[in-house]
Order: C-alpha cells, then sequence, then structure tokens
C-alpha cells in the first residue's frame, strides 16, 4: 500500500527575515482585535512570498474561523439553562491558550497544529 504524506509533513522552509513575526502576529491576532482578518489578510499576500508564513497563517486563519464557528454553535444554547454561556467561557479559554502555545511555537520557528480545527482553508 502505498501512503501519500500530507501536505502539513513535509519540512516547510526554514524561516527568514519578518516570517516569524508574521506567523506569530497571526496566532495572536484574537489579542489585536482583529480575528481571523489579519490571518487572512497575511496569507492572501505573503502566499507567493513565504510558505512558512503561509502555513502558519493558514492554521491561525482555520483556527479562528472555527472558533468562530463553535462560538455561533453556542449562542442557541444559551436559552437552554445557560449551558451556552459556560461553553463559550470555555472556549474563550480555550482559543486564548492556543493562540499563546501557537505564537511560542511559532518565535521558535516550529509548526503548531491546533486540536479540533476544522480544515476549511487548504
Amino acid at each position: 500500500m502505498i501512503r501519500t504524506a500530507s501536505p502539513s509533513s513535509f519540512p516547510l522552509e526554514s524561516p527568514r527575515g519578518n516570517d516569524k513575526v508574521w506567523a506569530m502576529l497571526c496566532h495572536l491576532s484574537t489579542f489585536l482585535g482583529v480575528g481571523f482578518l489579519l490571518p487572512l489578510v497575511v496569507y492572501l499576500a505573503m502566499k507567493q512570498d513565504s510558505l512558512y508564513a503561509r502555513d502558519k497563517a493558514r492554521e491561525a486563519l482555520n483556527f479562528h474561523l472555527s472558533v468562530l464557528l463553535y462560538g455561533v454553535c453556542c449562542v442557541p444554547l444559551i436559552f437552554v439553562f445557560g449551558l451556552g454561556l459556560v461553553l463559550l467561557a470555555g472556549l474563550a479559554l480555550f482559543s486564548l491558550v492556543c493562540s499563546i502555545l501557537a505564537a511560542l511555537k511559532a518565535s521558535d520557528g516550529g509548526c503548531y497544529r491546533y486540536p479540533v480545527t476544522l480544515r476549511l482553508v487548504r
């Protein structure tokens, strides 16, 4: 049986110039108040220039879109014994912790795969 590797399993080019900075900003865009917009702009702008920045921006974009979708799913549950509020608080905490971990990994030039993320952008 022939196994094909996923694109994320190939070694990325080593980050050069400001690639690490852009990757960290993409992961920390929640703290900057721009959510998924900054990773989207970086992904589109640096798609051809830097494989490292493109991959990190895509990963952050997928995570932020997934968190947005999970948050929208929690809203109707607010009316069911306030369960949605508890889930939203847990989701916010989870998002912040994962974003910090990803930014730390990006500052070292490494790769971080967010858990429970829908891979919407390829």
